[in-house]
């Protein structure tokens, strides 16, 4: 097949409990930007129940909506399902793009779609651009973020992974109209996986919390990790880790912060004990305002930091938490 039979851009707008998530938004406002200089469609492919807010993608740019519906059959993340579907999709439209988030359920669907496709796939890309030829420039960090590497694919569909944060979520108008085409399911079970239980977070939300405490490998036990819950609780945060202090067991990896674990940007986040390793810089550095607390004057993450506090954490929190409380501050 030749290249000219591809066109238009693919979005997967990922849902989890009828709750599109925000990644979607974001991947349609760039993907508005790549239509409009290639000259093409931008759609997007959404797999859930019919209920589900098909029709708030139109609103957000699509031209087209594929809805593939089905009641039950994705309320689970069954990479193997949503693959054998999307791939039907994507060999029927034949678009020259597709787009899914890097989250942590886009980067494990993204590859089966593309193997199934006998196509490529950049992962976790920062930015999207067009050359001379109209062709994907699929731009993401390498070498711990000391370069970013500029990526074109030789076969359609073009496909990427986008880290969620990197770009603006396109702009709501309910004004706009276009077109939702429900399709039926191709594979709506899998027998080779039983999903025995659903494990919640306890509601974690790292990725849009406003403010970020997150703790080093410094904290030696869970029980210290108390007064790091209690600064952000006080704050109206989240707390966050590097990946050291994940890898001891004392917190779990939905609070990792750093190239392999969740990607953030508050409007402020504390370092506690973070030395500042490039993974986890790679992570936070665009925080609105970066406060280090560390008792080493030469770790790494001062020479980012916008405030640096220079001494023994187990001494400045609990007072910094006291002088919250007695003076009502907040951020």
């Amino acid at each position: 097949m030749t290249e000219k039979i591809y066109n238009g851009i693919l979005i997967f707008a990922e849902q989890k409990n009828n709750a599109i998530h925000r990644v979607s938004y974001e991947l349609l406002g760039k993907g508005k930007e790549l239509s409009g200089k290639i000259g093409c469609s931008l759609n997007a492919v959404i797999l859930g129940p019919e209920e589900i807010n098909a029709p708030e993608l139109i609103c957000r740019g699509a031209d087209k909506v594929y809805h593939i519906a089905d009641s039950t059959a994705f309320n689970k993340p069954d990479e193997l399902i949503y693959a054998e579907n999307i791939v039907s999709l994507i060999k029927s439209i034949k678009p020259e793009i597709c787009l899914f988030g890097a989250t942590t359920f886009g980067r494990s669907l993204a590859p089966r779609v593309a193997a199934s496709l006998e196509t490529g796939l950049t992962a976790d890309c920062t930015d999207l651009k067009t050359d001379d030829d109209m062709k994907l420039i699929q731009i993401r960090p390498a070498f711990s973020e000391n370069i970013l590497a500029h990526i074109k694919s030789d076969t359609y569909p073009q496909m990427a992974t986008v880290r969620y944060k990197e770009f603006e979520e396109a702009k709501r108008d309910s004004d706009r109209t276009g077109e939702i085409i429900k399709i039926q399911p191709v594979k709506m079970n899998n027998d080779l996986i039983e999903i025995l239980e659903e494990i919640s977070n306890d509601g974690i939300n790292i990725q849009d919390a406003k403010v970020v405490v997150a703790a080093g490998v410094s904290v030696k036990s869970a029980e210290d990790l108390s007064m790091i819950k209690e600064l952000a609780v006080l704050l109206g945060g989240e707390v966050g880790a590097s990946r050291a202090l994940v890898e001891t067991g004392i917190i779990s990896k939905d609070h990792q912060v750093g190239y392999s674990g969740n990607r953030v940007k508050p409007a402020v986040y504390i370092a506690c004990g973070i030395s500042g390793a490039p993974q986890h810089l790679a992570g936070m550095k665009e925080a609105g305002v970066i406060i280090a607390i560390n008792n080493d004057p030469s770790a790494p993450i001062f020479n980012i930091a916008d405030y640096s506090i220079i001494g023994d954490m187990y001494k400045i929190i609990p007072e910094i938490i006291s002088a919250i409380r007695n003076n009502n501050l907040a951020i």
